[in-house]
């Protein structure tokens, strides 16, 4: 069922969706308009439906359909130019945000929409002395139409400027990574995680293999869940969503035997999306400064904007785990599945921009204090541990590639400050390595 609603928000969201949708009921406006006049008329009572004759009927649409058309042809044909352009510095998050932004796709139907509208009453237009006809309602409903468009057109121009920013874009991905954090993670519990059964447990059981190939994109464990307990039976899968999944390769295990209807609860597609897939939207915010710090571009304020939002998310992790990936039920085990970890997480975070912005000592710094800011906040120990890793692997970096010596010496000083907030209670007392 989640697959389901997977696949039906992923065909929902896509970019023709919305004007198609208005364009079927611009025509049904426009049928339900011409029937309604031609059966009832017009009452005296309406003095402001349209009144003119069948030339300035046909002079109005006509001019309302070609303008329409031809505006949304141009300022759309521009703009995905320059979206393009963009996306080289700040990736391709850019494009698939336009294309799925409601409100882009509400200008576009509007035009749309108004274009054929304007063409199905124009075709209801007669003129000569047998039976003259004109669509009052729908010429009146046109020039409202018109003027929709020129709204659409000042709201799109302004909503397309201010989503053609980094800082914008940055931000947009902060809020997936928020969105996606909290459904991922759950509030610290007190009970300890069971443990998952040795590697010897499996053996012998019933393999299953991938008859198709592509991205995990969602793992309804629910139904996992339920169809190993339904069966009495254990079940391990070697997948996470955000893994490619090879033809022929093993997604799972089940011991003694695989339940029914697994292949269902792994959704498969050819990309990867953001919800269950968390470093997939870890990765789209560090390949935004990976390519602010490459020669080409050399945008280390925008690496450090990155940053900054990295460690947002890692202070709003405190006190939050991630579901231990082992699930029983009735005392019995059903479920065994790879989960994210915190040392995961930070890798996705830091390892690239530490090896790209390795040479830039306000990167470094900026990073430097971010791991300090967040040890300082932080708990638990294991993940104090890799936050001390990280400061040691950016520490190691920065010496290689620093060469001014007062830089050298700040890092130094940055680093053997994070290395000491990294530090809880009993640890020994390390130097800066």
């Amino acid at each position: 069922m989640k697959g389901t609603w997977l696949r039906l928000r992923e065909w929902t969201g896509q970019f023709w969706f919305l004007p198609a949708v208005m364009t079927a009921l611009a025509l049904l406006l426009a049928w339900a308009g011409i029937e309604l006049e031609e059966r009832y008329g017009i009452p005296d009572g309406l003095t402001w439906v349209y009144s003119g004759g069948e030339s300035g009927a046909r002079s109005l649409l006509s001019a309302v359909a070609s303008s329409a058309i031809g505006v949304a042809g141009t300022v759309f044909s521009i703009t995905i130019a320059a979206l393009s352009y963009a996306a080289g510095s700040m990736g391709p998050r850019l494009l698939d945000n336009f294309t799925r932004d409601r409100g882009n796709q509400a200008v576009l139907g509007t035009f749309i929409a108004t274009f054929a509208f304007t063409l199905f009453s124009l075709r209801s237009v007669q003129g000569g002395e047998d039976a003259p006809f004109v669509p009052h309602y729908n010429v009146t409903v046109a020039m409202g139409l018109a003027l929709a468009c020129v709204a659409a057109l000042v709201y799109f121009l302004a909503h397309v400027t201010s989503g053609i920013n980094m800082t914008a874009v940055v931000n947009l991905l902060r809020d997936d990574l928020r969105w996606a954090l909290e459904r991922a993670t759950t509030e610290q519990r007190a009970e300890a995680a069971p443990p998952a059964p040795p590697e010897a447990f499996w053996a012998g059981g019933e393999v299953l293999r991938s008859p198709d190939s592509g991205y995990l994109q969602l793992l309804d464990t629910d139904a996992l869940i339920a169809a190993a307990q339904r069966d009495g039976v254990a079940l391990r899968v070697f997948v996470r969503p955000g893994d490619y999944v090879f033809p022929n390769t093993p997604v799972a295990v089940g011991v003694p035997r695989l339940p029914d209807r697994v292949l269902p609860a792994l959704t498969l597609g050819p990309r990867r999306v953001a919800g269950q897939d968390l470093e997939f939207t870890v990765r789209q915010l560090a390949e935004v400064a990976a390519r602010a710090l490459s020669p080409g571009t050399n945008d280390p304020v925008t690496a450090i904007d990155v940053i900054d939002r990295f460690g947002d998310a890692l202070c709003r992790l405190q006190g939050r785990t991630w579901p231990p990936g082992v699930e029983f039920r009735d005392h019995q085990l059903r479920l065994v599945y790879p989960v994210t970890t915190y040392a995961g997480l930070l890798d996705s975070m830091f390892h690239m921009i530490r090896q790209y912005g390795s040479g830039s000592p306000a990167v470094t710094l900026r990073l430097l204090d971010v791991l300090r800011t967040v040890a300082e906040n932080e708990t638990d120990p294991l993940r104090r541990r890799e936050l001390r890793r990280h400061a040691e692997l950016t520490a190691e970096d920065a010496r290689r590639d620093t060469k001014n010596s007062g830089d050298l010496r700040e890092i130094e000083e940055r680093a053997r400050a994070t290395l000491q907030a990294s530090r809880g209670d009993g640890e020994a007392q390390e130097g800066v390595s």
